[in-house]
Order: C-alpha cells, then structure tokens, then sequence
C-alpha cells in the first residue's frame, strides 16, 4: 500500500449512475446509504465536500416502472424531469441522518461560459460551503439541448472543482481506474496507478460509454485533462471499494491518479481553462510563440502556422508551438 501525506482541504467527489445503481437497474438505497456516510465521516474531519451526482435520469425510469429504452432528447429530459426530484428527496432524506443540510443546484454550459453566471455560480456554491450545507449538482437535463450539453457529469465534476478551486476530484465509477487494456475483454490488462500527463496515447486506451449512464473511460479522462491544468488533482477509482472516500483522503492510493499539473491560478484563468476543446488546437509559429509566453502579446493571424479540429465562435481552445508543445 503506498500512501500520501498531505489531506485535501476541499474536494468535489463525482458519483456515476453505475456507482448509484450498483449495476442494477434502479437506485441502490444501500449503497447511496454507505456513500454519505463516508461523506459525514470526511465532513467530521474537516474536509468540504461538493457532491456531483448522475442519477436523475435513472430516478425517473424507476418512477416510471421502467419503461422501455429509447435515444431521444425530449424522453431522456422527461425521464430527469421525474427523476431529479427523487433523487434529491432521497439524498436529503439520507444526509438528514446526519444532520447535513443539503442544495440543490443545477448547471448548463452556458452558465460556465457567461464570465457573470460562472461567477455568479461560484459565489453560491461558496457560500454553501461556508456555511456548512452540501452542494448537490447536476447537469440540467430537463432544458438541455444538444448545442449547449456539457454531454456528461464526468465534465461538469471538473469545470465544478474548477469553479471551487478544489484540492481535489474524485471520480467514482463502476471500475477500478484507467487499464492498460479493458479488462473486460482483456485478462492480462493492468491497472495503471499514475498518469502525469495526459496525451493521446492516453486517450487510446479509453473505451466506449458504459450501460447506464452516459460517460466512460474518455468522458474521465477528459475531465481529468480539465481539472489538472487548473491545478486540481484527479483519482479515478472504484465507488465500491470499502471505505473507498475515507482511503484516499488518507493518502492510499487507489485507482489512478492524475496529479495536478498547474499551480492555482487566479480566478480569471481559471474561467478561461474552465472550457477548452481538447481536440482542437492552434499551432503559432516561433515568432509567436515567443511573442506570447515571454512577452504576454496577443495571438495574431499572422502567427499562426496550422488550425486542427473544429470550434465555433467564443469557444477557449489551446494553442501549441510548431513542436507540438502546448503553451
């Protein structure tokens, strides 16, 4: 068992549908129950806690005596419409058991692209945690549309411990961390204990999105990219692992590890990294490149050497130099 010695301070800890479910097909009382008890113990000590949870959608379908799966937008927000008010009865029925106060907040993109509504979004969740209540958040489902979708809750969790300049991001899923194959179809794939920088290779052991919710492997790992480069640290581990909460604010290392790969930036930079679009990227030539990191110029069209990806207007996106490194 390796261990480390510093605990966080503040962290936002991500529960998939999978880890609520247990696998089954509908809310799993027990194992919602002895999650929030990991997280009055973690409070006890100290330790601020955001909660990003799935759920909503899977709340509705059981409310709804499960009816048939089907893809389309206006079914899928009918299903959160139902099931977002479960879901938090429940939670605050179980935090009531530890006297935990509890808020419901839900988020858009838009929220965290609008410098305003972002800070506007910061300053309540703050004001949660000073005092004393739980913040609970999800994506708002019910009046998402594909064009403003932050896509999954495996994103959100990042750009909320962005928002709250969290130590650190626990993402609980129904695997242990990221493989070196997927272990579902490979025996000999190895969990990888660290990852210090994310790349593409990294990218290609990701698989697809799991059964019942919406992310997967990429979805993680991508909100890890987030987090690191606003100086938060990232585990990916197990939400069945006993005492998994307890254990890794002790320092045991489970799952894989992200460390963060920035130190805190102001707040303005973190809004800026708050949305990037990782698979596109602008390449300055030297000139540039030099113009920027040493003497904080502004990008001009004449510097730019290569666009790769697709982005749309106002959207924050990465620029490299001609070597491939990002600046």
């Amino acid at each position: 068992m390796t261990t480390t010695t510093t605990t966080p301070r503040r962290i936002v800890i991500k529960l998939g549908t999978n880890v609520l479910t247990a696998g089954t097909d509908h809310l799993h009382r027990p194992r919602m129950v002895e999650l929030v008890r990991q997280i009055a113990e973690a409070r006890a000590q100290g330790v601020e806690v955001v909660l990003v949870s799935s759920g909503a959608v899977a709340a509705g379908r059981e409310r709804l005596q499960f009816p048939p799966r089907r893809k389309d937008l206006p079914f899928k927000q009918l299903l959160a419409a139902v099931g977002q008010s479960r879901l938090m009865h429940i939670y605050e029925q179980i935090f009531d058991l530890y006297s935990i106060p509890v808020a419901q907040t839900l988020l858009t993109r838009e929220d965290l692209r609008d410098r305003h509504r972002y800070l506007n979004a910061r300053n309540t969740l703050l004001a949660c945690l000073l005092h004393g209540v739980l913040p609970i958040i999800n994506e708002n489902d019910v009046v998402e549309v594909d064009e403003i979708r932050l896509g999954d809750n495996d994103t959100l969790s990042a750009l909320v411990a962005n928002l709250v300049d969290a130590d650190l991001l626990l993402i609980l899923s129904d695997i242990e961390g990221l493989y070196s194959a997927d272990p579902r179809r490979d025996p000999q794939a190895t969990l990888i204990p660290e990852v210090r920088a994310i790349d593409d290779a990294i990218y290609a052991l990701a698989g697809g999105s799991n059964t019942r919710g919406t992310g997967g492997m990429t979805t993680k790992i991508h909100a890890a990219d987030l987090a690191t480069h606003s100086g938060t640290a990232v585990v990916i581990t197990s939400g069945a692992t006993p005492g998994v909460l307890g254990r890794v604010l002790n320092g045991e290392r489970l799952g894989t590890r992200f460390p963060a790969i920035a130190s805190r930036l102001e707040s303005r930079k973190r809004w800026v990294l708050a949305e990037t679009a990782r698979r596109s990227r602008v390449i300055a030539d030297q000139g540039a490149a030099r113009a920027l990191t040493e003497g904080g110029k502004s990008l001009l069209p004449a510097g730019v050497v290569g666009v790769e990806g697709d982005f749309e207007r106002g959207q924050k996106i990465r620029i490299y130099n001609s070597d491939g490194q990002e600046l």
